[in-house]
């Protein structure tokens, strides 16, 4: 308070007489400058405040504006000169500032995916929805826009020498196999024919890029803990049976990875108790127990944890947890009565209020417990309400089922055959690992 000790240094000269116009003028500048600086306080306090969303006003963070609003006035980049930098206050993405939760789609048709499902040879044909007959394309034009921050779009030259030396691996169910697809395909175009090559296997398959010695692999476990149903697969949920308490057959090829990505969530909402067992399949028929599917999970999800928090080194592993992929099997969700779920849709839901009954809160509530009580930290890839609003990108009736394109008969009958879980790619899961190199 410097104006404040200025005025008592001299109590007697101020109370003898008033002071003249010229002891007056070397004060005044001063007080400007004072005057001005509470006026900046006010205005900058001001403008915050309007800047936190509802969401994030509970987290305040030290001036998350990273750029300065110099940079706001640069010359956008070619590949962002659909911006308006003027209006956009939005900052560089930074992993411990910015939630990529709330934002929304933004159609961009100068956006091009950086492959085709025709151009990469890669893809099952489960997600190669324009190889199976899908005729629109606006889907693949939208980008995700945080409401905070910019995410920064996905180069495949930095994400290869991200990935320089080490083996990435993705572990999980189909929809983590599309995501494993989907990131392959992201940068399978830049690598020489002689450089790169793919091993598929019943449970690991395996991208080699040979020139950076690097590995994208997928690792099929879709409860995580071992099951009966692992593989073969079982088709009626009410056969499976789960070992909860061991992870064991699959984690042995999890180690010496050096960046984990799992999910775990589509396999367990099959609307029936989940039967569980401790110790070996031996025991058979005799040995489970029934349990409703929280429950089940957080026991499944407590195994997982402990094998992390025993196994992984946090300063050689990157361990990340992909949230769930929500499904879109009830259209009343969003309003059309009469609907056949996601067939038919050709947009995002715009409301950003909108969360499905394909997203299962109370499930999103344990992985978030349980992670939150480990000891290595475990980054999520939180891709469930932006995924909520695509009712336009799965892959609906343009797909295969037992390993065979839909007839048109079953084409013709969307409410039984439309796939209404996995995504059309390219599509939806390359904003997934958009999300993910952000991080990394």
């Amino acid at each position: 308070m410097p104006s404040m000790s200025l005025l008592a240094s001299s109590p007697s000269g101020l109370m003898a007489k008033p002071p003249s116009v010229a002891r007056l003028k070397p004060h005044l500048p001063f007080l400007t400058v004072v005057l001005c600086a509470f006026a900046f306080l006010a205005l900058f306090y001001t403008e915050r405040i309007t800047f936190f969303s509802s969401a994030s006003i509970f987290k305040l963070k030290s001036c998350p504006r990273k750029s300065t609003p110099f940079k706001t006035r640069e010359k956008p980049k070619a590949e962002e000169q659909w911006r308006d930098p003027l209006m956009d206050d939005r900052f560089e993405f930074d992993p411990e500032e910015c939630s990529v939760v709330n934002g929304k789609w933004v159609f961009n048709r100068s956006i091009k995916p950086l492959y085709t499902d025709e151009s990469c040879p890669y893809l099952d044909r489960q997600v190669s929805c324009v190889k199976n007959g899908r005729e629109d394309s606006d889907y693949r034009h939208w980008e995700w826009q945080p409401d905070e921050c910019r995410l920064p779009r996905f180069n495949a030259e930095i994400a290869l020498k991200k990935l320089r030396g080490k083996r990435l691996m993705f572990v999980g169910d189909s929809l983590q196999r599309g995501q494993w697809q989907s990131l392959v395909c992201m940068v399978e175009w830049m690598i020489p024919e002689d450089q790169k090559s793919l091993k598929r296997g019943r449970f690991h398959s395996v991208f080699t890029i040979k020139e950076y010695k690097a590995t994208i692999e997928f690792y099929w476990a879709p409860f995580l803990v071992h099951s009966n149903s692992d593989n073969p697969i079982i088709g009626d949920p009410r056969q499976r049976i789960l070992r909860v308490d061991s992870v064991a057959n699959h984690s042995k090829h999890w180690t010496n990875v050096d960046i984990l990505v799992f999910n775990t969530y589509v396999w367990w909402m099959s609307g029936v108790r989940i039967k569980s067992l401790w110790g070996s399949f031996e025991n058979g028929e005799e040995g489970y127990e029934e349990f409703d599917t929280p429950i089940a999970y957080t026991m499944g999800l407590k195994t997982w944890a402990n094998w992390v928090d025993s196994n992984v080194n946090p300063n050689i592993t990157r361990v990340f947890f992909t949230t769930m992929s929500p499904t879109h099997t009830r259209s009343m969700d969003w309003g059309r009565v009469n609907g056949s779920k996601c067939f038919n849709e050709t947009k995002p839901i715009k409301n950003k209020k909108f969360w499905g009954s394909g997203a299962d809160k109370g499930i999103m509530s344990v992985v978030s417990k349980i992670v939150h009580k480990m000891k290595v930290p475990v980054t999520f890839i939180n891709i469930t309400q932006l995924s909520d609003y695509r009712i336009d990108a799965h892959s609906s009736i343009f797909t295969e089922t037992g390993g065979k394109l839909l007839t048109p008969e079953q084409k013709a009958d969307p409410l039984h055959h439309a796939d209404c879980i996995h995504w059309c790619l390219p599509g939806v899961p390359d904003t997934w690992n958009q999300i993910l190199f952000a991080h990394l």
